[in-house]
């Protein structure tokens, strides 16, 4: 049964629901759109559009502040403050709430999946290399898949989180 996760200003519903997995797939629906499943690469995109606009130390800022705030349990205060900081972007005010309503919904998930020994920290990892490191969205999507954790937490751990 899908969960709601946020509403937003357009009309635009993000809910979780059953995915291939679990209960934790992520659910897009935009006005006179399909429901759809966000890709890492795709919301990895908007974030580097953001970037590219308002500078990597604002973004990475705004989402240190969700990743900071994410825990097992959604968080209605953290989804205002996420829509209150999206003000900031201006013109791309709506874009950056669902942006980064869908990566702490990703972290959320992260949190909660059973056998994530990484949690939440492999979207850090995600972002910080899209928006810090420059690196491309689907190259930063796919670079976990296949690597031991260990190895992953270590990059992690070296990037300060």
């Amino acid at each position: 049964m899908a969960r709601t996760i946020k509403r937003f200003s357009d009309g635009s519903l993000l809910e979780f629901d059953r995915g291939n997995f679990d209960d934790w797939c992520i659910f897009l629906t935009r006005p006179a759109h399909p429901r759809f499943a966000p890709k890492d690469w795709q919301y990895f995109t908007r974030l580097q559009q953001l970037t590219a606009v308002y500078g990597k130390e604002k973004v990475y800022a705004d989402f240190v502040i969700v990743f900071d705030g994410t825990n097992k349990i959604l968080d209605a205060e953290l989804l205002a403050r996420i829509t209150a900081f999206s003000i900031d972007y201006a013109q791309d005010a709506l874009r950056a709430d669902i942006v980064f309503t869908l990566l702490y919904a990703g972290m959320l998930a992260e949190e909660n999946k059973a056998f994530a020994p990484l949690g939440k920290r492999i979207k850090h990892l995600g972002v910080y290399q899209v928006v810090i490191e420059g690196m491309r969205p689907r190259e930063a999507a796919t670079f976990s898949v296949g690597r031991p954790w260990r190895e992953l937490a270590d990059l992690c751990h070296e990037r300060g989180f």
